[in-house]
């Protein structure tokens, strides 16, 4: 096990009703907020005015930022940096899901920094300074209500770049499972693909005796599971929410990865995918994940058989470990596909172009300074390249 740091500073109020309590909760933050969402189903569904009352109730001053699309867009930071420099906002309030609370830590870090801040995610700049995020959940799926992470999309340079740094932890967030019954089911499924790549990308590591580790993945990807299984036949199943949006929350948080390295290829690889074509970022992933598995599993077969045995019940000769690993990425893709995942780049209306050039800008080899991606094993372009293929079709 390797050293760690544990911090774990956000609140979490959970349950129903709990956006309720979000003007109390962020009132000793900032006397100003901006509001932050995404399109108009947080008006329509009672979400919005339940937020504002709150706010207005608590005091709380706010200004308004719609707009927010899926794989959010660099250009709508620019708009909300401008906003909250020219208003004089204390703390960012993302109503929304992963999309838009990136987009709000985006827009905090922003607002205090001097220079670009695209600069911070392509360049990877060290800030130390943000404005306070709080979130108000309305999609379990990228754990970003509590995760130290971001993901902005570039559109005119059509990267898609990630930056983690503690600051940007929100201090409170809201769950409330009662928010998740009318998301469509490909929200959902593409939502449980989201978490399970995060648990995916701690879980498969080199590092040595993570017991505790290991088996809180396991039964978080179990906890998943069954419980996606349950919504795909009742989307108002409050207990089913309940596990998923705290599975979601506890998949990125990091504290299934600590003391472990991780990997993050699968990852990697599919924000190519999005930053070029806008797809569903766990649909993306659906495809990816079980053709790195392929790809990387002979690294250490002991992982994968693991997996089979211990989250998708294969039990099989153990003499061959070989067929116990494949049967376990075959049931891994057969649960995809009970949520109406695509398994293929095909089936995600993607034709094989830009493939090569994906790979290489997954590597940085297209900027003529490749780096490997991963860390259970390290993969060059190529490697990536190989992987798109072997999922293409």
């Amino acid at each position: 096990m390797l050293n760690f740091e544990l911090n774990l500073p956000t609140k979490i109020l959970f349950g129903r009703g709990s956006q309720r309590l979000i003007g109390e909760a962020v009132k000793p933050f900032a006397k100003k907020i901006l509001l932050h969402y995404g399109g108009g189903s947080v008006k329509k569904n009672g979400i919005y005015d339940d937020v504002t009352r709150s706010l207005r109730e608590s005091g709380v001053e706010f200004v308004e930022l719609g707009g927010v699309a899926p794989n959010p867009r660099l250009s709508l930071v620019y708009e909300g940096i401008k906003l909250v420099k020219d208003e004089n906002v204390e703390l960012a309030l993302a109503v929304g899901g992963g999309s838009v609370i990136d987009s709000a830590k985006a827009i905090a870090m922003g607002a205090l920094y001097d220079g670009d801040v695209w600069d911070i995610y392509e360049k990877g700049v060290a800030v130390d300074k943000t404005l306070p995020v709080a979130t108000v959940l309305t999609i379990p799926a990228a754990g970003s209500e509590a995760s130290p992470s971001s993901v902005i999309t570039n559109e005119k340079k059509k990267l898609k770049l990630g930056y983690t740094n503690e600051i940007t932890r929100p201090v409170v967030s809201s769950v409330n499972p009662e928010h998740f019954f009318t998301l469509p089911k490909n929200q959902m499924a593409n939502g449980v693909s989201d978490m399970m790549s995060h648990i995916f990308e701690r879980y498969f590591t080199r590092t040595l005796n993570t017991d505790l580790t290991d088996a809180l993945c396991e039964a978080t990807l179990r906890v998943i599971m069954r419980n996606a299984l349950i919504l795909v036949e009742n989307s108002e199943n409050y207990e089913a929410w309940s596990e998923i949006g705290f599975c979601g929350t506890v998949a990125h948080n990091n504290s299934l990865g600590l003391g472990r390295e991780q990997d993050w290829a699968s990852h990697g690889m599919e924000h190519e995918l999005s930053a070029i074509y806008d797809v569903a970022h766990g649909a993306g992933l659906a495809v990816v994940t079980p053709g790195w598995m392929r790809y990387v599993c002979d690294t250490d077969i002991n992982s994968f058989v693991r997996f089979a045995v211990k989250v998708m019940g294969v039990d099989g000769d153990f003499r061959d470990p070989n067929a116990i690993a494949s049967e376990g990425i075959k049931r891994l893709q057969e649960f995809y596909k009970k949520l109406g995942l695509p398994s293929t780049i095909m089936e995600l209306g993607i034709d094989d172009k830009n493939l090569e050039i994906m790979a290489k800008k997954a590597t940085r080899a297209s900027f003529g300074e490749e780096t490997p991606i991963g860390n259970f094993r390290k993969l060059r372009w190529l490697d990536v390249f190989a992987i798109y293929k072997s999922v293409f079709q």
